[in-house]
Formats: structure tokens, sequence, C-alpha cells
């Protein structure tokens, strides 16, 4: 990710950043800047591409959207920090495995700014805090490339989380920062790019 430029986009609705990610990619040369992106969306749950509608338990009046990424179903809504990265993963040399690797290891050192101990588990991309998960990875690889990437949980409503079966695993509960330190979203995002551009450094 050396040299990434990172964009914070705001709050963006989830059709309209994926719609904004599809073309990027579409139209982007092995020369072109890797990007991350900064966002919030508006309530709604996403399920990957071979996701099992069932894990719907119920849709609670909130919009539902089959995407392209991998995995199974989720929920996004504001407090939640999406980290979309837009990669060419020929120039860094990146497989599948070594992609979701880097982004756990990015995320289990933003955690520990805060004293929050971050875990993998084997199996089941993601970030989890005392087997509760924290953050969820989805991600889809096109030509060599990828894009979308990280949810967060920062300081969300975490109830529409009780009408699915999270990443398609029965009994998984959600957990956020929030439970843990007062931090603003502001913060975290300050907190993350002062991470990945400490990394980038590293990297030169």
């Amino acid at each position: 990710m050396k040299n990434a430029e990172i964009k914070d986009l705001g709050l963006v609705d989830y059709d309209e950043a994926w719609k904004l990610m599809s073309q990027s990619i579409l139209n982007r040369s092995d020369e072109g800047p890797d990007e991350i992106w900064f966002l919030e969306h508006n309530p709604i749950y996403t399920l990957g591409q071979a996701a099992f509608e069932g894990n719907i338990i119920s849709e609670n009046n909130i919009p539902i959207t089959r995407t392209d990424r991998g995995g199974q179903v989720t929920y996004h809504g504001p407090g939640q920090l999406m980290i979309y990265f837009l990669l060419n993963l020929r120039r860094l040399k990146w497989g599948p495995k070594k992609l979701i690797f880097e982004l756990e290891s990015l995320l289990i050192d933003l955690l520990s700014r805060y004293d929050i101990q971050g875990e993998r588990v084997a199996g089941a991309p993601g970030i989890y805090v005392n087997q509760k998960k924290i953050a969820s990875i989805g991600l889809k690889i096109k030509k060599g490339f990828c894009y979308h990437g990280i949810s967060l949980n920062i300081d969300m409503d975490l109830k529409p989380f009780d009408n699915i079966i999270t990443c398609g695993i029965e009994s998984l509960e959600v957990i956020q920062v929030k439970d843990f330190t007062d931090i603003t979203m502001a913060q975290v995002k300050i907190d993350l790019m002062d991470l990945l551009k400490t990394n980038q450094t590293q990297a030169a």
C-alpha cells in the first residue's frame, strides 16, 4: 500500500460507493495510484456474492443489497467506519491470503492504540475481541485489482445485527470500539491515517 492516496468521502449510500469503486477499478491503469477510502453508509444489509439469503432473519425495514464482494451477510450504518482498498495486487505481489493478512494486521495495530486486543480467527476473516466480531472483511479481486474492504464498528446502533446471522456464523455476537473506550469517528480516522502513512514510510 506504499504511496496510496487516502480519501475521506464522508457519508455515502452503499450502492453509490459500490458504483464508484467498480468504475474506478474498471478505468484504472497499471500505473495508477492505489487508493484507500474512508466512508460511512446509511443503514443497509449487504449480502456477499454467494451469501445465503436465509441468514437474514428479519428485514426490519432496512434495505438489502446483494453485492459482488466475498463473504456472507452483514450490516452497515452510521458510526461504522468503512475502509475501502482499491489496490493493484499485481504491483504489490499480493495474493488473497496476503491481502487479508495485511488488512487484519492493520486492524490489530489500530485497535492496540486503544488498548484493545484484536484477534484473528482461522477460516473467518475479520477481527474479533473476546470472541465477538468488531471488524469484518469482504473483498472483490478483479483483473489483478481489489476493491471493497473493511467495516469497523466504532460507535453505532448494533441492534440491526440481531436480525441477521452475522457472517453466516450462528450465535456470533458483535462488539464495537465504544464498548472499550470513549473515542470519536474523527479521531479513529486520524489514527488510522497516521498508521497507514507510518506503514508506507516503513515500506519505502
